[in-house]
């Protein structure tokens, strides 16, 4: 479906199963806990035990590297390293369903957030999920909704909130980023945060599982190849403020992608931010190059403090930023 997929299904193909069979750990020194206490729900068979693979190409000067088979999801949380904002992000890598480039699209991102003083949550979800099927390597509906991912999305969100005190975080000020598949991830999550996915677990499952604000960064399946969008992503006025960022030189899921689900957030007049750029292709992730679209972290920090995630040097600042762009209000699940 895309470079990083096809990067992702390459590792894959070329791995002994026995030899790399291990699970993803963070680096020592942080927080990591299973999001499931009894098991995930509606739990299916994968094509293996989880594994961690290095390829050799390069995105950015550096290699990628890609879990697969996760069938017991995680979150783990890494503080800020500068000043704490009260903000937390949860991240949801890409990889087409298939893997989690758990690098470029998870510890990456988590490295940008906390220098901006954010605490960072990276959730290990469960994958192969839909739309991708393990057993045609195929995706026989791709507009279809990742429903184990998307049960995993809501449980960390409720897990963040129940311990926001813990975590020295603001359960107000909870956004979600995701790249590719995982901006699906993040699309779906705004938009389906009422919808009961699962039986309530725990104390946490009483808690919202609505983000204040989301980031999509080069997002795929949100539309169809006649430009309308996913029925499966139903944007209200519910939707949290929303950041995106494409290049139209995207021709894996193509730009269309944000264009359509801008307009969707535009028509129920949700506060949104899009970045178009002519190059940068997909999965460029953080990693710098000389392409002006690996600056977009710069953008998605002023937009957090217009919008009034993170505070204003200036209180003049703060006080303009608020007027710009209201908050939108949580509902809790029914």
């Amino acid at each position: 479906m895309n470079v990083l997929i096809c990067l992702l299904c390459m590792l894959a193909a070329c791995v002994s199963m026995h030899a790399h069979a291990k699970v993803w750990q963070p680096a020592a020194g942080h927080t990591q806990l299973s999001i499931w206490p009894h098991g995930p729900p509606d739990a299916l068979p994968t094509p293996g035990p989880e594994y961690v693979l290095t390829g050799h190409k390069l995105i950015g000067g550096s290699t990628v590297t890609a879990v697969f088979n996760v069938s017991q999801p995680t979150m783990t949380v890494y503080p800020p390293s500068a000043r704490n904002t009260g903000v937390a992000v949860i991240v949801f890598p890409g990889g087409g369903f298939v893997g989690l480039a758990i690098d470029l699209e998870g510890t990456d991102a988590c490295d940008w957030l906390t220098s901006i003083g954010i605490t960072c949550v990276l959730l290990k979800y469960r994958v192969p999920s839909a739309p991708y099927d393990w057993h045609c390597k195929c995706r026989p509906n791709d507009l279809e909704l990742s429903l184990p991912s998307l049960q995993d999305a809501q449980r960390a969100i409720r897990l963040l909130r129940m311990h926001a005190a813990t975590w020295h975080v603001d359960p107000n000020r909870i956004g979600v980023l995701g790249f590719s598949a995982g901006g699906y991830l993040v699309a779906e999550i705004s938009t389906n945060f009422n919808r009961r996915l699962y039986a309530p677990v725990d104390a946490a499952d009483r808690e919202s599982a609505r983000p204040d604000f989301a980031m999509a960064i080069y997002p795929g399946h949100l539309a169809t190849g006649h430009y309308t969008l996913n029925p499966n992503v139903p944007v209200s006025r519910e939707t949290p403020p929303t950041f995106l960022v494409q290049a139209e030189d995207d021709y894996v899921d193509g730009v269309r992608q944000s264009l359509v689900y801008y307009a969707a957030l535009a028509r129920m007049r949700v506060p949104a931010e899009l970045h178009i750029y002519p190059r940068g292709g997909h999965a460029f992730g953080l990693r710098a190059t000389s392409l002006p679209i690996t600056h977009w972290p710069r953008l998605a920090d002023a937009w957090l403090r217009r919008i009034g995630m993170i505070e204003n040097r200036d209180p003049a600042d703060r006080g303009r930023d608020r007027l710009a762009a209201p908050r939108v209000g949580r509902q809790r699940p029914e």
